[in-house]
């Protein structure tokens, strides 16, 4: 039986060593991509939505990302029709992050589907697991929110500036907090 390269446990949702070799240039060419990305003046806006959709998995056809923008390797994101993302967004995309039609990010949004084990001894080899991250259609994430590994959060989702998003949450919400919770309900 072939066993599984590093890029495959990574995607996989499987204990990995983010130090491989493939992954290690996986990220060094996403991160020279973003520094062109992030010196193209913002108003060539074409050229800068071209650029994006040859850096994601896959795109819309209408995108906008302000500059600085940061992630892992790009190739894992996956955005809908409409995306929106506000001065420095990081998405770590370690696993798949995926992100519905008419979503709009605010500044300094984090979303991380990267995490290490608790156990310091196996922290301390290298090892990494991911989980992926969906968004659904119609999301608002305010300043400075953070998205933790493996949340989905379903359509027409408001999260609150500055919540720290720990756990999936159903449609037609407006969450908030540290942890988040859903402290509204959309009609």
């Amino acid at each position: 039986m072939n066993s599984l390269t590093e890029k495959q446990k990574m995607v996989a949702g499987l204990d990995y060593f983010p130090s491989d070799k493939t992954l290690v240039a996986d990220r060094f060419s996403a991160r020279t991509q973003l520094d062109r990305l992030n010196s193209i003046p913002q108003d060539q806006v074409k050229q800068r939505a071209n650029l994006i959709k040859t850096l994601f998995g896959s795109t819309g056809k209408r995108l906008y990302i302000e500059s600085t923008f940061k992630c892992d390797y790009g190739y894992n994101i996956h955005v809908g029709e409409n995306f929106y993302a506000n001065f420095g967004c990081v998405i770590l995309d370690c696993a798949p992050v995926t992100i519905g039609h008419d979503c709009m990010l605010a500044p300094n949004v984090g979303i991380y589907t990267a995490a290490h084990p608790l156990e310091p001894t196996l922290r301390n080899s290298g090892l990494e697991f991911a989980k992926p991250i969906t968004l659904g259609d119609n999301c608002w994430v305010g300043g400075n929110a953070v998205i933790n590994p493996g949340v989905t959060l379903g359509n027409n989702v408001v999260v609150g500036a500055g919540a720290v998003v720990t756990k999936s949450f159903g449609d037609n919400v407006v969450i908030a907090g540290n942890p988040a919770v859903a402290i509204k309900h959309i009609e």
